[in-house]
């Protein structure tokens, strides 16, 4: 009889251990990768094999099966990270789920976070994993965190951390802050309506918190830097943070815009409104086909680069619009709806009235249809010299200088600016052929130095023109609405394209007699295009 041999874990090679570490790694996808806990324990040797500090290589594949990691190639301009980067990624991501899997940070007083800074950190860290997602991410957040917990507890808990229901409790309006704006954003990004039921307490607080945000416009800003300024300056205050490697400044944008969305698709799902499109609420949209996603970057690609940019002292011009904004994205036929309050009721809400009394006033909406047309002032190619675009005029004019005088043409526009001396400036149509490739629809991007919107539409009040601006900072839109006949006067429709693939078009509408550095007469209004 032959002796029996033993194989001890100590003969077994580095290299192979580190095979059947990451095939035990890959048993369960969700969650950190707990299942390697017991095979590092093992011995010394499979311990000095295994451990996070001798071989990054095990911890770089597990975050890579994952995770997304293909945006941050693409948008930090590498073509791969070292080991050792993503394997301390995958350290942050996994402290992070299970903070926000253990309700960490949503509510007041968690001695998780010390500082207001500490949980704006944490959000930022969140909403980078929300805008890299394409399909992992997403499901690490909601499948093993439960991020939804998460963002009801910190919104509509009695002790959330927002503190927005405790305010408007006591008749305060609530907060606006960085931590107020990343967690709107992720509220928006991660929204199911159909999770939402009507009898349940927590959708009534969820209603009356979004139509605070959403309504108090004299409270509120729609955008930040302010919407006066066509060329606003360079942002400090961003939230420095290292992301694989890199150091960047990131600022999300205010909160009125995902309030808007959210408030009114859950408004529209809770009580069945189908007299109008209601916003594609991202959970629910068509998911891109992979040629797009190549093409165009993921559902928040744009979400990103506005996030960046108002985050950093950017001052390129042409670089800043082609981060924010894809040329072509708002031509069509758009379909949605605004609200409005009656004047004397939004009269007393100026004058100081409670967030009650906003709860309080009824609502009116109308669809409205509208149809865009775009025009680009192109850069030309194999040239330094650069065109200069029209200059930037009162806020209230859709940042068009007074006298300016428009001539549309099939080829596009002739803008004769009343300076003196000044040559008209040529914009023109896209072509109808989209870019096919990265490279092209990259190369098209950096050549667009401004965009400006004509169009016409109509709604149960009358027809109307439209004509407006694209804000290169951030991607910010404002459209002047002009009623062709009656007295519905001139409004101005301000606001942003929201998801680079399935868009919203969302934002507010205001009087333009008011001065643009005061609150104005104001409402809600989302769009979506015309399938």
């Amino acid at each position: 009889m032959e002796p029996t041999t033993h194989v001890s874990l100590d003969t077994i090679p580095q290299e192979i251990l580190s095979e059947i570490a990451l095939f035990t790694s890959a048993d369960d996808f969700l969650g950190p990768p707990t299942a390697l806990l017991p095979l590092i324990s093992l011995t010394r040797w499979t311990h000095s094999c295994l451990s996070f500090s001798s071989n990054p290589y095990i911890y770089s594949k597990i975050y890579q099966a994952k995770f997304d990691v293909s945006p941050a190639y693409r948008r930090l301009g590498v073509d791969s990270f070292a080991t050792t980067v993503l394997a301390r990624e995958l350290k942050r991501k996994c402290i992070m789920l299970r903070r926000i899997r253990d309700g960490r940070g949503s509510h007041v007083d968690d001695p998780c976070f010390e500082t207001e800074i500490e949980l704006q950190g944490f959000l930022v860290q969140i909403y980078l994993t929300v805008v890299e997602n394409e399909g992992n991410n997403q499901r690490q957040l909601c499948e093993y965190a439960h991020i939804d917990e998460w963002l009801k507890s910190f919104w509509l808990d009695e002790r959330g951390a927002s503190g927005s229901w405790q305010a408007i409790q006591r008749e305060i309006w609530p907060s606006h802050n960085a931590v107020t704006c990343l967690a709107m954003w992720l509220y928006w990004f991660l929204l199911k309506p159909e999770q939402f039921k009507i009898d349940d307490p927590y959708t009534r607080r969820a209603l009356d918190t979004l139509k605070v945000y959403a309504l108090g416009a004299h409270w509120y800003p729609l955008v930040t830097p302010s919407w006066t300024e066509f060329f606003p300056s360079p942002s400090t205050d961003g939230a420095p943070l290292t992301m694989y490697g890199s150091s960047i400044g990131l600022k999300a944008p205010a909160l009125s815009i995902p309030a808007i969305l959210s408030f009114i698709s859950l408004l529209s799902h809770l009580y069945g409104r189908t007299e109008y499109p209601m916003p594609l609420v991202p959970s629910q949209a068509s998911p891109p086909q992979s040629t797009l996603l190549n093409t165009f970057g993921n559902e928040w690609e744009l979400e990103w680069g506005r996030s960046t940019n108002l985050g950093t002292r950017k001052i390129s011009v042409d670089k800043e619009l082609s981060d924010v904004f894809r040329p072509g994205s708002i031509e069509g036929v758009w379909e949605g709806m605004f609200t409005y309050t009656e004047f004397t009721s939004y009269a007393a809400l100026l004058s100081g009235a409670p967030p009650h009394f906003l709860q309080n006033i009824l609502v009116a909406q109308h669809k409205q249809t509208w149809k865009l047309r775009e025009h680009h002032l192109l850069s030309p190619c194999g040239t330094e010299h650069l065109p200069e675009p029209v200059a930037a005029g009162n806020a209230l004019h859709a940042y068009f200088p007074l006298g300016t005088h428009i001539e549309e043409t099939v080829q596009g526009l002739k803008i004769t600016e009343p300076t003196v001396g000044k040559k008209p400036s040529l914009y023109q149509r896209p072509k109808k052929d989209q870019p096919t490739t990265n490279d092209d629809d990259e190369t098209l991007r950096q050549r667009v130095l401004d965009i400006i919107i004509t169009g016409e539409g109509h709604s149960s009040w009358g027809e109307f023109r439209l004509i407006g601006r694209v804000r290169p900072r951030d991607g910010f839109i404002s459209l002047s609405k002009d009623y062709i006949n009656g007295d519905r006067g001139k409004w101005l429709y301000r606001g942003y394209l929201v998801g680079n693939l399935n868009s919203n078009l969302a934002g507010r509408w205001r009087d333009t007699m008011s001065p643009p550095s005061v609150p104005g007469y104001e409402g809600c209004f989302t769009m979506t295009r015309r399938c």
